[in-house]
């Protein structure tokens, strides 16, 4: 049981990363203003952090698809620490201290917790 709670986290993170990768495509300002770091319209570096996400996401989609909980567990684990940077680099450029805690470290947390619960 703990696994099939597992791979809905896990599936869940990685609808997540797939829409904020898009968001980060279609609309650049509104995405950086999310994460925490306003930045402006035509930075192609958003362009590359929506790529980048968006594969993340399709990557767990994958592990799901082929039913590999324990290196899904591996993957995931792997990635918190993205969540974990993203929130330094928050606090770093001044951005709100809420988006860092609460976004960025909330979403580091739960994706422990998914970890967890894959290796069951």
């Amino acid at each position: 049981m703990p696994v099939t709670i597992g791979l809905w986290f896990a599936g869940l993170v990685g609808v997540a990363i797939v829409l904020i990768g898009v968001r980060f495509l279609v609309r650049p300002a509104a995405a950086a203003a999310a994460f925490g770091v306003p930045a402006s319209v035509d930075n192609a570096f958003l362009s590359a952090k929506g790529v980048r996400d968006i594969a993340s996401g399709l990557f767990i989609g994958l592990l799901l698809w082929h039913g590999q909980p324990r290196l899904l567990g591996w993957f995931i684990l792997l990635a918190t620490l993205i969540p974990v940077v993203d929130g330094l680099i928050v606090l770093r450029h001044h951005g709100p201290r809420v988006i860092a805690f609460g976004i960025h470290w909330a979403t580091a947390v739960f994706m422990l917790i998914t970890m967890g619960l894959l290796f069951g």
